[in-house]
Order: C-alpha cells, then sequence, then structure tokens
C-alpha cells in the first residue's frame, strides 16, 4: 500500500513541479507578499479529486480569482470556454508577454478567458514584474 503524503510533502511536491512559480501568471514564489496556495484544477466542489494530478500551484490572487470556476462564458462571443489548465495545457501556447514583459497577452479564446477571469494583468503583478525585470528576474526562465 502506498504511503499516504502530509500536506506538507503535497504542497513541497506541487511547488517543485511549478519551478515554484503561479501556474498561472508565473509570478516567482520568493517574491510573493503571501503564501502560495494549493488550487484544485477541477474544484473538489464540483467533483475533482483530492490528488497530485489535479492541483496546481498557485498565488493566492489567481486562487481567488479563479476560485471554483473551470470555464467562463467568453463575453464577446457568448461561448463558454475552458480556463487554462496547468495539467493539459501548455502556457506558452496560450500565453505570451508584452513587448515590455509587464502583461501577458491572450494568444488563444482560452487564454483570453483566463487573463480577464483570473486578472493576470493585476496592477501589483505589473508592478512587480516591472521591479523584477529590472534586476533580471523577469520574465521566468
Amino acid at each position: 500500500m502506498a504511503k499516504k503524503l502530509s500536506l506538507a510533502e503535497i504542497k513541497k511536491r506541487v511547488s517543485k513541479r511549478a519551478k515554484h512559480l503561479c501556474e498561472y501568471c508565473l509570478l516567482p514564489e520568493s517574491y510573493s507578499v503571501s503564501t502560495f496556495e494549493l488550487e484544485h484544477i477541477s474544484p473538489r466542489s464540483k467533483g475533482g479529486k483530492k490528488n497530485l494530478k489535479n492541483l496546481a500551484w498557485s498565488c493566492s490572487g489567481c486562487n481567488k480569482y479563479k476560485y471554483n470556476r473551470v470555464s467562463i462564458i467568453d463575453s464577446e462571443s457568448g461561448d463558454e470556454i475552458p480556463l487554462f489548465n496547468p495539467r493539459k495545457d501548455v502556457w506558452n501556447e496560450h500565453f505570451s508577454w508584452s513587448e515590455d514583459f509587464m502583461e501577458i497577452i491572450h494568444l488563444t479564446p482560452k487564454g483570453k478567458v483566463t487573463v480577464r477571469a483570473l486578472k493576470l494583468n493585476r496592477e501589483g503583478l505589473r508592478n512587480l514584474r516591472k521591479l523584477l525585470h529590472l534586476v533580471g528576474e523577469h520574465p521566468p526562465k
């Protein structure tokens, strides 16, 4: 029988897998003023499983804005679009950086609804990106 992992070990594994970055906005954990959180990609309130495959490493802002959503109605098309899923989707296929690296630009409808819903360009993140860029710590490698 497999040993049940402690919450601390789960957090350690998920953080390491995410390279200590928020899996949505790519904020480095070491520069966050708040503790990073385990985020259920498919929320438990909607039947999501409690396992490593369903967990993302998230800054508190992205986790708060995502809440229990897995999809969003696109305000322009009216279509229901799934949010970015860090276990299934590749970040660079859905997002890129603006020329000055301060803003996340969407490349796909999934990227668009995720940028809007999770507020991936909120003022505090843009300010932090600017400072980190000045010292060579942004964008993440």
